[in-house]
C-alpha cells in the first residue's frame, strides 16, 4: 500500500471531503438495523452488527450496516465482502454498489482504483446516474489514467448538483482547483460559471448526507483526491501527518465558528479516532453535545460505535 494511504484517506474522509451518499428515507432497505442503537446496547457495536447479519442473513440492510461497520474499523477487505453480500441481496440499490466500490478502493494494495472497484462504480452509475460517490470515483479514475480534462468536467458537473453549503462543497472545489493547477488547466472561470441547486426546503446540507440505516460515523464518503493519492506517495511520513492534521484542524475551526452541526462533530470525532487522538475525540464529543443538547443521545450513541464514551 502506498505510504500514508490510510492516514490521508481517513483524514480526508472525516473532514467532510468530496461527496456523500444519496440514500434517502424513501429508498432505504426495509428492516435495516439501526447501527446507532446497536452501538448503544452492546459493548462491542461491531459484534452486534455481525450478529445482526447472522440473525438476518437475507436482509441486505444488515449486510450493508455490517459493511459500514467494517469500513469504519479500517477492515476494508471485510467491508467489501459484506457489501458484496448486500449487493447480491439488493442488486437494484446504487448506494450499495458505490459503497462496494469504495471498499474495494480502500482494500487495494496496488491500484488506487482497481478494476473491481470501477466495475462496482459503473454498476451504481447505471442504476443512478446521479450517485455522487460513483461519479466522484469514476472521475478520479479518469484523472489517474491521464484524462485530466474529462475528470475536471465530471467534477464540475458534480459540483453543479451540489447544494451550496454542503459539507463536501469546499473540498470538491479544492480538488478541481488543484488538479487544474497541476496540469495547467484553467478552471477558475468554469467553477464560477457553475449553477448549483438550492437545498431542499426544510433540509440543511448535513441532513442530505445521512443514510437512514446506519450512523453518520459509519457512512462512506469518498476518500482521498488524486492530489492526496499522489502526495501521499511523495512526501515524508512526518509531512503526511501534518497534512492530515491540517485537514482535521480546518474542520474543527469550522465547527468552532458554526457549532450547530451534529454531523460535523461526528466527522471530527471520527477523524480524531483515526489519528489516534482518543482524548481529543472525547473532547469533541463533549463539545458537540454542549453545542447540540437536543441530539445529545444520538451523538453519544454514534460516538460509541467508534469506542468513544
Amino acid at each position: 500500500m502506498k505510504p500514508g494511504r490510510i492516514l490521508l484517506a481517513g483524514a480526508a474522509l472525516l473532514a467532510g471531503f468530496a461527496v456523500a451518499w444519496t440514500a434517502t428515507r424513501t429508498n432505504a432497505p426495509s428492516g435495516a438495523p439501526a447501527a446507532s442503537a446497536a452501538g448503544a446496547d452492546a459493548a462491542d457495536p461491531l459484534a452486534a452488527l455481525e450478529q445482526a447479519s447472522r440473525d438476518n442473513p437475507q436482509d441486505s440492510g444488515a449486510w450493508r450496516a455490517l459493511g459500514a461497520g467494517y469500513f469504519d474499523a479500517g477492515r476494508f477487505d471485510d467491508a467489501a465482502r459484506a457489501y458484496e453480500r448486500a449487493s447480491e441481496l439488493a442488486p437494484d440499490q446504487p448506494a450499495v454498489w458505490s459503497a462496494l466500490g469504495e471498499a474495494r478502493v480502500m482494500a487495494s494494495r496496488q491500484e488506487p482504483v482497481p478494476a473491481s472497484a470501477l466495475q462496482a462504480f459503473r454498476k451504481a452509475a447505471a442504476l443512478d446516474a446521479k450517485d455522487p460517490r460513483a461519479r466522484y470515483f469514476l472521475a478520479v479514475s479518469k484523472d489517474l489514467t491521464g484524462d485530466h480534462q474529462g475528470a475536471i468536467a465530471d467534477w464540475l458537473a458534480l459540483l453543479g448538483d451540489t447544494p451550496p453549503g454542503a459539507p463536501w462543497e469546499a473540498d470538491l472545489r479544492r480538488t478541481i482547483e488543484q488538479v487544474g493547477k497541476i496540469h495547467k488547466i484553467e478552471v477558475a472561470s468554469r467553477i464560477a460559471a457553475v449553477k448549483q441547486p438550492a437545498a431542499p426546503a426544510g433540509q440543511g446540507a448535513s441532513a442530505m448526507t445521512t443514510a437512514p440505516d446506519m450512523p453518520v460515523v459509519a457512512q462512506g464518503i469518498p476518500g482521498p483526491s488524486p492530489m492526496d493519492l499522489k502526495a501521499a506517495a511523495a512526501i515524508p511520513p512526518s509531512q503526511q501527518r501534518e497534512m492530515a492534521e491540517g485537514m482535521v484542524a480546518r474542520l474543527e475551526g469550522k465547527l468552532r465558528a458554526n457549532p450547530a452541526n451534529p454531523d460535523g462533530w461526528l466527522m471530527l470525532i471520527r477523524s480524531r479516532v483515526t489519528l489516534g487522538q482518543s482524548d481529543k475525540a472525547a473532547q469533541a464529543l463533549k463539545d458537540g453535545v454542549a453545542a447540540n443538547p437536543g441530539v445529545a443521545a444520538r451523538l453519544r450513541q454514534e460516538a460509541a460505535v467508534l469506542g468513544v464514551k
